[in-house]
């Protein structure tokens, strides 16, 4: 199996009449997504190489049966795009872009926590989601992901997600679903909420975790690793040779207050039984010995 979604999920492209969008749609089209429809208010009617262009989410999802939306539009447009989606009943929204404020995470993060809890968002400012050889949303090179499982992916870091794909790749271990989650202080999904996906999806038999500084999250995560996951894990956590007071990389990446460090997160997570790599290669290597002895 895998989480989030599979072949038969149909998925609208917010921003496919752009530059952009246009590539990354039409690049998971060839992969095999179900890219269904597109949406501009002002080019409804008119379709981006035979994938026709709706006013809005609504009717592209009633016109369609589209239960996903990948947002690739400007950042001062996502607020509304999000809520846009959530509003005609999407399941999961992909958000790509960068660079959205904070102040505007924020607020659609608690938005559709209280009042579209149906809606799942991943990101913004994520690589997206791949399971491979079933489906592909966003802007992950599906040529580096193995399919058959028996892994999990969840990564913090987009450049990391893709090494970490091709890292298992280079070992013949397939992978059942590979989540970027992003690295905003504010991402819509977090590592815990792929850990419970994982550890309940039986064709999923072990993850690989990829984290950095900055935040807590990937503490957190561990806690929940200590109490709830029974499937091994593989973790690497970038930016152990960070300058102690440098914020390093995204927003996300923020150390202060002597929190935040890769060493207090390496630490968390051997203490709750993660197998944690010094390198992604290591982490790789220690993925393999993991599948070796399932």
């Amino acid at each position: 199996m895998s989480i989030f979604i599979d072949q038969t999920t149909k998925v609208i492209y917010q921003g496919l009449t752009g530059s952009t969008g246009r590539y990354y749609g039409l690049l998971n089209r060839d992969y095999g997504t179900q890219v269904v429809a597109g949406t501009h208010p002002k080019k409804a009617g008119t379709d981006v190489d035979g994938i026709p262009i709706f006013a809005s989410v609504k009717e592209a999802a009633e016109a369609t049966g589209a239960t996903a939306t990948c947002v690739f539009v400007p950042a001062p447009a996502v607020s509304s795009a999000v809520m846009e989606a959530a509003e005609a009943g999407m399941e999961l929204v992909v958000c790509i872009t960068e660079g959205v404020p904070a102040q505007d995470e924020a607020y659609f993060y608690n938005k559709l926590k209280a009042e579209f809890p149906a809606t799942r968002l991943l990101g913004p400012n994520c690589p997206g989601i791949i399971s491979p050889g079933k489906a592909n949303i966003g802007i992950t090179a599906g040529h580096i992901a193995k399919e058959g499982g028996p892994v999990g992916i969840v990564s913090r870091s987009g450049t990391l997600t893709y090494q970490a794909l091709y890292e298992l790749q280079q070992k013949n271990i397939g992978v059942t679903t590979c989540v970027g989650i992003g690295g905003d202080p504010v991402p819509g999904t977090s590592f815990i909420d792929c850990l419970k996906a994982f550890e309940a999806d039986p064709e999923t038999k072990a993850v690989m975790m990829i984290g950095e500084i900055g935040g807590s999250a990937e503490e957190e995560a561990a806690e929940f690793i200590k109490r709830s996951m029974t499937k091994p894990i593989s973790s690497y956590i970038a930016g152990v040779t960070a300058p102690p007071g440098k914020k390093m990389g995204h927003a996300g990446a923020i150390v202060s207050g002597g929190k935040g460090t890769a060493k207090a997160k390496m630490e968390a997570l051997t203490d709750a039984g993660v197998m944690v790599g010094q390198n992604p290669t290591e982490a790789g290597e220690l993925m393999m010995e993991i599948v070796a002895g399932l």
